[in-house]
């Protein structure tokens, strides 16, 4: 398994020259918008990083399954021995916009168990991974999160843009509430690297009210890993067959985060 972890790493590396690549990602021949959403959009580049992550990683592990962005996902597939579950560029808005804070995010499953995950950010050379059990890790070198009291953390959200007609009201809310209490906030356009960003200490707390598996998938894990806190906005376990909210936190103050959240 080992050999195969390293090698998965060594394909999504390589991913990342297709995302550094890119060049007039904003012209409209290369990006179009799902169901007419102008929040929601796919770049030529999304699609070119996606079919080559599946193509590679089938030459590994031809049984393997997937659940990915830009595909027709199959029901009832988190069963197998092997499932992985893609975003091959989270942060598409940021990306069109060329902002350069994007990553490429892949999970592994393995009979409805994440056993690996990894986030990786091709502008910083930054791959975030964690393996069930192991730990998580920036470029090789461990990252735990950092317990800090709630008035001096940081939160990172998301504003649920393809839901904002009726999830922007409530995002906010929530996002003032905790902004009167905590030291700062941070929108910054890509779940996976939020969470990546909570593992490694960079901020405290993260929230979103409607987010796809793909978003959290691998994020999710590096943030158990690390020694932080994940579960639903509710406070009940992730489910990667459908969207979900998500929360996450270090566990100094996921406590009073959830407690805050609900009443919202």
């Amino acid at each position: 398994m080992d050999n195969k972890i390293k090698a998965i790493e060594e394909i999504i590396l390589r991913a990342g020259q297709i995302v550094l690549s890119a060049h007039d990602q904003e012209k409209a021949e290369n990006v179009s918008e799902k169901n007419g959403d102008a929040a929601n959009m796919v770049t030529k580049y999304d699609v070119a990083v996606q079919d080559f992550l599946i193509s590679e990683i089938k030459k590994l592990i031809p049984e393997a399954y997937y659940i990915a962005e830009e595909k027709n996902n199959e029901d009832n597939i988190l069963d197998n021995d092997y499932c992985f579950i893609i975003d091959p560029i989270d942060g598409t808005a940021n990306f069109v916009h060329d902002y350069r804070h994007s990553c490429i995010s892949v999970a592994m499953f393995s009979h409805s168990e994440a056993v690996f995950g990894a986030v990786y950010d091709p502008y910083l050379n930054e791959l975030f991974t964690a393996q069930k059990g192991r730990g998580a890790y920036l470029n090789g070198k461990r990252i735990n999160v950092v317990n800090r009291s709630f008035e001096h953390s940081i939160l990172a959200f998301g504003s649920a843009p393809y839901d904002k007609k009726t999830l922007g009201d409530r995002s906010f809310k929530i996002c003032h509430e905790l902004f009167m209490e905590c030291s700062d906030v941070r929108r910054c356009g890509t779940a996976a690297l939020d969470l990546a960003y909570l593992a490694a200490g960079r901020n405290d707390m993260f929230f979103e009210c409607m987010l796809y598996p793909w978003d959290y998938a691998a994020g999710q894990m590096i943030v158990r890993e690390a020694g932080g806190i994940v579960s639903d906005m509710d406070g009940n376990p992730l489910i990667f067959n459908r969207r979900c909210s998500v929360l996450a936190a270090t566990p100094t103050v996921y406590d009073k985060l959830l407690e805050k959240v609900k009443k919202c």
